[in-house]
């Protein structure tokens, strides 16, 4: 689906959108409702993906039609155990694709980061090595905004605006927070974790973002984003907010999801059908950006495979063998038939060297620049400060949009 929305997305501008549509806000009465009844309506109550049956708006773009305006893209990763391979190859790889066509906002989640127990000394630590991993891996920060989530201050103030239109029942849905909640129990789970996605539509919807780059199994979370947004334009949008003073039509705009043609899910080292997690309890599952050459050997020397001849690609009995191969392509920058050609009859010791050598390889640059940016502390504070400035003279502006549609009385 991914790969067919990139011609559908509207245009944006620094101001919230004027929708092209007949009804107040954007959306009419009948099309929210049955988007409603919709979602309410899937197995489970689970909320699925219906993009591509709903409609994108389009905005009046306020500028001239002679100055183009890039499309809007955000996204961001949690400051929380190291930064590794699935990370990489599935996100922060495709936002250096995505920061030379796109207007680009890429941040380190750290709000959040403390859902679930943590150590301060950590967080603060991981914060800066996060941001210090996405410069050089090769995001730009004279292309993208990269900043820290708390550094603005606007990301929480939506939050809470929000909370009060998000029924309860949305968010006891949510597949995640049954998963962590019944492995952490009652007791050690607090509030965040249950209300997160109402965080996390707050930092898409900030930035009236036209794309969220996301993997498969977040579909659902950036689902409520667009189901919340078109609810929030419903109660206090169009003419209720030009009655308020406001400017009329849409509060927000709402978002597709970009999902990586490939290496939108890279695989456990210890089992091909689980997805590379910083949470996995063993380190061995998992390649991190920064594991020295001897430690990437051995992770790679020691990972799971199969016992069937040969090695190929796509093929569902052998999801240890689709992974690692996958991985080589990612890696090595060869086509997926370029691998299965190459690798079609090697056994497992020699394809584990040529994996190995590949890994390390594209991953010693980054390691190098990491140390020179980590090392370098005014550097770092200076891109993070001037990323959020620019993100805060975005978000503010939705926020105090929502306030007044919501009826507070100005500042």
């Amino acid at each position: 689906m991914g790969r067919s929305l990139l011609t559908h997305f509207s245009m944006v501008t620094y101001s919230v959108p004027r929708f092209a549509s007949s009804t107040s806000c954007g959306l009419s009465v009948g099309g929210y409702l049955r988007r409603t009844r919709l979602i309410r309506q899937q197995a489970g109550g689970d909320f699925g993906c219906f993009c591509s049956s709903v409609a994108v708006s389009e905005p009046v773009n306020s500028e001239s039609s002679a100055s183009p305006v890039r499309k809007r893209i955000v996204s961001g990763v949690q400051p929380t155990g190291s930064i590794h391979l699935g990370n990489y190859l599935g996100a922060i790889k495709n936002w250096i694709r995505l920061q030379d066509t796109y207007e680009t906002f890429f941040f380190i989640v750290d709000l959040h980061a403390i859902t679930l127990q943590y150590e301060a000394q950590q967080l603060l630590r991981a914060t800066r090595d996060t941001a210090a991993i996405y410069l050089a891996c090769g995001v730009d920060p004279s292309k993208a905004s990269v900043f820290v989530q708390s550094h603005v201050r606007a990301h929480v103030e939506l939050m809470w605006l929000l909370s009060s239109a998000t029924p309860i029942g949305w968010l006891n849905r949510m597949i995640q927070f049954k998963e962590k909640s019944r492995k952490a129990g009652d007791e050690n789970v607090g509030v965040a974790l249950l209300t997160y996605p109402v965080l996390m539509a707050a930092d898409i919807l900030l930035y009236q973002s036209d794309l969220v780059p996301v993997g498969e199994d977040q579909k659902q979370h950036l689902e409520l984003t667009r189901e919340l947004a078109e609810r929030v334009n419903y109660l206090y949008g169009g003419r209720k907010w030009k009655k308020l003073g406001g400017r009329g039509g849409a509060l927000f705009k709402v978002p597709e999801p970009l999902i990586p043609p490939t290496g939108a899910r890279i695989m456990s080292l210890t089992d091909g059908l689980s997805k590379m997690s910083k949470s996995a309890p063993s380190d061995q599952s998992r390649i991190n950006l920064l594991d020295s050459k001897d430690v990437i050997a051995n992770k790679i020397k020691r990972c799971k495979t199969d016992a069937f001849p040969g090695l190929e690609l796509d093929n569902a009995e052998r999801p240890e063998c689709n992974n690692l191969l996958s991985i080589y392509q990612l890696v090595s920058g060869k086509t997926k038939q370029e691998v299965a050609e190459e690798c079609r009859d090697m056994n497992w010791g020699t394809f584990k060297i040529v994996l190995t050598d590949a890994l390390v390889d594209h991953l010693h640059p980054i390691q190098v620049r990491y140390e020179e940016i980590i090392s370098d502390s005014s550097y770092l504070d200076e891109v993070l400060a001037e990323g959020a400035r620019k993100a805060a003279d975005i978000a503010d502006v939705t926020v105090n949009n929502v306030y007044q549609a919501m009826g507070f009385l100005k500042r």
